[in-house]
């Protein structure tokens, strides 16, 4: 039993040692090449190329995209420039006189205004060309549109308007909010010849009518 053992344990070790059965030598086979895996371009562009890879580029036809057009320029500084002469223009600080002629709180004329022409304004002989309703606007809101308006009158030529302002019946006090302001923002204006409350049929205490200097020619 022993010499079996010490055969078998013989023939295991020579076969580990690269020996066959009676001590000859076995041939082993080459070591295999190691498998060379190609380089895979993970990029976006790669990847693009790799998708578009069956696809066949246009023919160039030698046209040229023209070039995009150009923005023009928002004159923001003229804007803020026209805001700021606007805000300056009618102020709530620059104080005047109402005229003492005319017996009446709100009418304003101007030095060379006859009395004739503002007789007629009072009575409501000028023909309106245009009208603003500032009536239910706060003090600010109400002092752009106002001045914006005349601007715009002033560049068309109208000579008579009418300003609605309200009669303050819905305020605080009843009393007319902007009335007072109106005034004092229309003394300021250079375009502004002359103003007064407006007739009864064309608002009375909540309106004035407004005489504006001709547009001069040239």
């Amino acid at each position: 039993m022993d010499d079996r053992f010490r055969r078998l344990r013989a023939v295991t070790i020579g076969t580990r040692a690269g020996q066959g059965r009676g001590g000859r030598a076995v041939e082993r086979p080459p070591p295999l090449a190691p498998v060379i895996r190609p380089a895979v371009d993970l990029s976006d562009a790669g990847l693009f190329r790799a998708a578009v890879s069956d696809a066949s580029p246009l023919p160039d036809t030698g046209r040229v995209l023209p070039p995009p057009p150009r923005v023009r320029p928002l004159p923001l500084q003229r804007w803020a420039d026209d805001r700021a002469a606007l805000a300056d223009s009618l102020s709530d600080t620059v104080a005047w006189e109402f005229d003492n002629q005319t017996g009446e709180q709100l009418a304003f004329k101007r030095d060379g205004v006859s009395p004739l022409v503002f007789r007629k304004l009072r009575r409501g002989h000028w023909i309106l060309q245009g009208e603003i309703d500032l009536h239910g606007m706060t003090r600010e809101e109400a002092r752009v549109h106002l001045g914006t308006f005349l601007s715009e009158c002033t560049r068309r030529g109208v000579r008579c308007i009418r300003v609605i302002h309200g009669k303050g019946l819905r305020s605080r006090n009843r009393e007319p909010v902007l009335k007072s302001r109106v005034a004092h923002w229309l003394a300021q204006r250079d375009e502004v010849l002359a103003f007064c409350e407006a007739t009864p049929r064309d608002g009375g205490g909540g309106a004035m009518f407004v005489l504006l200097k001709a547009r001069e020619r040239g």
